[in-house]
This record gives structure tokens, C-alpha cells and sequence, in this order.
């Protein structure tokens, strides 16, 4: 009696450890195994020996990609904010930079887009359109908000407030870096 409770009690263990992984199995993957969220990301900002050279985007298969071009001190650490905000204001003015979508994500980076006696380093031809996000998965909008006092600004406006993730990369070239801001297609 004893040995047939015991192998009964062996035998629910092994059907309980063996229903374990089916469970996790059933459960919910992240999408495209991403695990950002949607909470600010920051870098104290404190002005780089960098100017901003170049905004563009792209298209991937789980998210879509912001990348902020710089040029300059490539050995000091680059400083930014991505954050969600209510809406994205000009620096200095304060005025609302209008931005299609659901949500709006607010870009400082700590480099201005001008040179030390003023002259521009990034000249978009259109400040309220900066790339073309038409037929992109997440990215509604992207606006230049402006530069000011070392640091420049840009709205991205999202298809809903969704997880993002913010890093830096060095290079191609010596002196290059780029900001980097992936949103994913989905949570």
C-alpha cells in the first residue's frame, strides 16, 4: 500500500514536471522577442562636441528605425532623451510641433545642428516632414522641433504608444555617431 502511494505520488510529480514546459509553451512570446517597454530613456544630457548632420528612417520586419546622424568627439559620450510626451514643443518657444499618429515621442539629443559660428550642419528641405514614413509599419510622422542651446529636437509621431528601445553606435567613419530609436510594430 505504502509503495503504490509512493509510485502514485512519483507518477503526478513526472505528469505535473512534464505538463510544465506545454504550459510556458502556451504562453505568450514578446513579439519578434523584444522586451522594451515604453518608459523614457535618457543619458544626462550634457552637450557632446557634436553636431547633428542627418535624420533619417527605416523600415524592419518588427519595428521601424529613427537614426539621428552626428559628427564630431566620437570618445565622448553621446547624451539624450526619448521620451512619450502629450505633444513635442519647439525649444526656446515652447510652440506645439504638430505630428500625425496616436502617439508622439519626443527626440533631445545633446548636439546642436549648427557649428560653432552658427553655420548649419543639417539643412532638411522641409523642417515638418524630415523623411518620408509613408507605408511604414509604426512611424506616422517625423518633424524637425528644433535647436537650441546645444541640444536639437525631433517629433515622431507613432501609430500608438508602443515599446521603444534607444542606443548609439559608432561609426561607419571616425567621428561618426548615431543615435539610434527602434519602435516596435506591435507590443
Amino acid at each position: 500500500m505504502i509503495r503504490r502511494r509512493a509510485l502514485a505520488l512519483c507518477a503526478g510529480a513526472v505528469m505535473a514536471l512534464g505538463a510544465a514546459p506545454a504550459a510556458a509553451a502556451g504562453t505568450p512570446q514578446p513579439f519578434c522577442g523584444q522586451v522594451w517597454g515604453s518608459l523614457p530613456e535618457a543619458v544626462p544630457m550634457r552637450v557632446a562636441d557634436a553636431v547633428v548632420t542627418d535624420v533619417r528612417a527605416g523600415r524592419h520586419e518588427c519595428f521601424d528605425r529613427l537614426v539621428v546622424d552626428l559628427h564630431g568627439e566620437a570618445d565622448r559620450p553621446l547624451t539624450y532623451t526619448v521620451r512619450y510626451a502629450p505633444q513635442v514643443r519647439e525649444p526656446g518657444s515652447g510652440h506645439t510641433v504638430p505630428l500625425r499618429g496616436g502617439a508622439a515621442l519626443q527626440v533631445v539629443v545633446g548636439a546642436p545642428a549648427h557649428g560653432e559660428q552658427r553655420q548649419p550642419t543639417y539643412v532638411p528641405a522641409d523642417r515638418a516632414e524630415l523623411v518620408d514614413v509613408d507605408g511604414y509599419g509604426t512611424f506616422r510622422h517625423v518633424a524637425l522641433a528644433g535647436s537650441f542651446e546645444g541640444q536639437t529636437s525631433v517629433g515622431l509621431g507613432t501609430r500608438a504608444r508602443l515599446p521603444f528601445r534607444t542606443f548609439t553606435l559608432a561609426g561607419p567613419d571616425s567621428g561618426q555617431v548615431r543615435l539610434v530609436v527602434d519602435v516596435a510594430h506591435r507590443w
